[in-house]
């Protein structure tokens, strides 16, 4: 680690497309020029005047050509605020700031509609405005702006609240307000529903041509009852052209405690159901209750329909209760909600967390609070990193060794920033601390320890891989047979951990092997072996089903799953049935078929071709197989994971909270009802906020780039 660290402060990125890298740099850095040259000539921000793109090394900068200073080039506005506003510059003159102009400047009558220049203002004026004192001081500067722009509005013909809107026939207002309405339906949660009120977004509205005084009505009235009608009747219509289905449950772990229920289908679609309030803390009875009730809404008299539950709470007493009951049920708990614990578990347990978070804490507490290390931190890691901002610790109220979470973000940042930590321990202020105080003392000797670093290394690099296994459950959201093969791969990858930074195996596995048996269940092993997809190839040619790779437990769970779930008359003849598999197993060229896989186009990831195959060769080519199958086809089509989608359901509990109307209610209901209907048809499962991350995350293209975007831009295109 501590040659990472050094390698880290002496040697840069290398990117693995030079050619691209510098192509991307030089269009950047000839579209600032571009920006540039038209702010000079008056069509830009003031601030150009005095920021000039240059070329460092392999990196757009900009720099100051009153101090020469140089700074990133990926937000000039924010730049030019920080650098020139705040007097950081010391040679920038604010007078020069754009700033109103005094009444006596405004042009007279007779000037009306002629085009002003700057030159039109004598020098003896410019003296003037420069040395304008008002009663109120600088505050005064603001209350002259607006009076000024009442003035120039008063005087100018092209005023643009005076331009008619366009004209638009009734068919294009109709179809606008249709497709207003369905985004406002679909962005459910992510747009506040004040925002039709929002009088900017009213204005805006009325200069596009479109009717605001009735939008109201038409977003909360007839419209959105057709739309739920619409989105509702689609849903119950495939529920019931399938033979069977599984319910899914998520949101019982979140802080609002609103339970989303979807229904997962044969097919490999989901539709969704409804929304639940929780009300704070939930009995596993109460939950078992909605479950219930659940269950016998979607598929109303024949409950039989309903394979199982799979949900992310629950699972050691109402999901189980509910199996009991009903002996055809196969209820598994949430692969996301059993990976999440086991980070929880190691960072309980495992004394290496414990150790790491105690130095970690000290470390980044230190930072923060001594000014003048403080003080070196922050800009170093301007100067390194081209950011601000101190070490994320977590919050004095939170226990950091079950809230794992918030103690993430602080060893992401001391490792990111372990070579600005390093400049400033070198530092002269830093030495001499140290020899006055012990706990700077303290701080130097865990900072210039190779095995803190290496530790935190280690802590930091484990909790990113099950993190990284967390996002791929979510995105692909496996089936039940994936459970066994995933958890055997984590192990792998664990024991690579656990030699690649010397930590005892046996502690780590130990913990690994207690999560993994509170999240087991039979269905895992019975569909492992009844799924075509996990098919292994013998010596003489055979597909055979892979029983080598389940211990003796487990072929156990095998045979009292498939006998529970089958009738009492059919249960002797599917043991029959699964030893024949097990001897014969499938026809190679089927199996292959199955098997197949191709590149995904957008994750470049190989992915199995047919997704539905597998079941799909249960049901037209396997018929001697006629109790197996079955339940082959209901075991095998289960989804290990209940995180259908994600999305802000908060304001529905405010709704609630607040005691606002049943109609309210409703409403809120119907349009969370459509926005999730028209996500699980897209079939997005992405987070909102995350996706708001990204696009702020993104190198943000200059204003006057935007400006040049919009400027030839029609007012209003017609709309279909």
């Amino acid at each position: 680690m501590a040659s990472t660290i050094a390698s880290t402060m002496t040697s840069t990125s290398t990117d693995p497309d030079p050619d691209a890298a510098v192509r991307a740099v030089r269009k950047r850095y000839e579209g600032l020029l571009t920006v540039r040259t038209r702010a000079i000539k008056g069509k830009g921000a003031w601030y150009w005047a005095h920021l000039e793109p240059t070329l460092v090394g392999n990196a757009v900068k900009l720099k100051c050509s009153l101090c020469d200073s140089l700074f990133s080039a990926s937000n000039p506005s924010r730049t030019a605020s920080e650098h020139l506003k705040r007097r950081t510059c010391p040679n920038f003159n604010h007078s020069s700031l754009p700033s109103p102009s005094p009444i006596s400047t405004v042009h007279s009558h007779s000037n009306n509609g002629r085009k002003r220049t700057s030159s039109s203002t004598s020098p003896n004026q410019d003296h003037s405005v420069q040395h304008l004192v008002l009663s109120g001081g600088k505050d005064d500067l603001c209350a002259l702006a607006i009076f000024e722009d009442s003035v120039k509005k008063l005087k100018s013909p092209r005023n643009l609240s005076h331009v008619p809107p366009p004209e638009l026939t009734q068919d294009q207002v109709n179809s606008a307000v249709e497709l207003l309405a369905d985004w406002f339906y679909e962005s459910c949660g992510s747009v506040p529903l004040s925002s039709l009120e929002h009088p900017k977004f009213q204005s805006f509205l009325t200069q596009l041509g479109l009717p605001v005084t009735l939008l109201r009505r038409e977003i909360y009235g007839s419209r959105l009852e057709d739309r739920f009608g619409v989105a509702k009747a689609e849903s119950e219509a495939r529920i019931r052209d399938a033979l069977f289905f599984q319910v899914g449950c998520d949101g019982w772990k979140g802080e609002d405690c609103v339970a989303k229920f979807i229904v997962n289908l044969p097919n490999g679609t989901s539709v969704f159901h409804k929304v639940v309030l929780g009300g704070g803390v939930v009995s596993s009875k109460y939950a078992e209750e909605i479950l219930w009730e659940v269950v016998k809404g979607v598929c109303e008299n024949d409950v039989q329909r309903c394979v199982g539950i799979v949900a992310d709470r629950f699972k050691g007493k109402a999901l189980r209760n509910l199996e009991v009951q009903n002996h055809w049920m196969v209820n598994v708990a949430c692969q996301v909600q059993g990976f999440t614990g086991l980070i929880k578990d190691f960072s309980n347990n495992l004394q290496l967390f414990r150790v790491v978070t105690e130095n970690s804490l000290k470390v980044a507490n230190f930072i923060n609070t001594e000014s003048q290390v403080r003080g070196s931190f922050l800009r170093y890691r301007i100067q390194e990193l081209e950011c601000a901002g101190l070490v994320r610790v977590p919050s004095p109220k939170c226990n950091v060794l079950k809230d794992f979470t918030s103690v993430f973000p602080m060893l992401e940042d001391l490792l990111r920033c372990a070579a600005v930590i390093q400049m400033v321990v070198m530092e002269d202020a830093f030495k001499v601390a140290c020899m006055e105080d012990p706990l700077a003392r303290e701080i130097a000797g865990i900072l210039q320890s190779e095995g803190f670093w290496n530790e935190l290394e280690a802590v930091y690099s484990l909790v990113k891989l099950i993190r990284g296994v967390v996002q791929d459950i979510e995105a692909e959201r496996p089936l039940v047979g994936r459970c066994l093969p995933l958890w055997e791969e984590v192990r792998t990858k664990v024991k690579e951990w656990c030699v690649k930074y010397s930590v005892v195996v046996e502690p780590v596995e130990e913990i690994l092997e207690n999560r993994f048996r509170k999240n087991y269940h039979p269905a895992w092993s019975a569909a492992f072996i009844l799924d075509p997809l996990y098919l292994v190839k013998d010596a003489s040619g055979k597909y055979l089903p892979p029983f080598n790779y389940l211990t003796r437990e487990q072929e156990k769970d095998v045979d009292k799953l498939l006998t529970r779930l089958a009738s009492r008359e059919e249960a002797h003849v599917v043991l029959m049935e699964l030893m024949k598999w097990r001897s014969e197993g499938l026809d190679p060229l089927y199996a292959q078929a199955v098997q197949m896989k191709q590149q995904d186009p957008i994750t470049g990831k190989m992915k199995i071709a047919n997704p539905l195959s597998s079941r799909l060769v249960w049901e037209t080519c396997l018929s001697e197989f006629k109790s197996l199958r079955k339940l082959a086809v209901r075991l095998i089509f289960l989804h290990a994971t209940s995180c259908g989608f994600k999305n802000n359901y908060s304001f529905i509990r405010k709704i609630s909270a607040q005691k606002h109307s049943r109609i309210s209610l409703e409403r809120a209901q119907k349009m969370i009802y459509i926005a999730a209907h028209a996500k699980l048809e897209r079939q997005d499962f992405s987070n909102e906020e995350e996706k708001e991350a990204e696009l702020l995350a993104m190198e943000g293209s200059d204003d006057g780039m935007l400006a040049d975007v919009f400027a030839n831009a029609p007012l209003i295109g017609g709309i279909a």
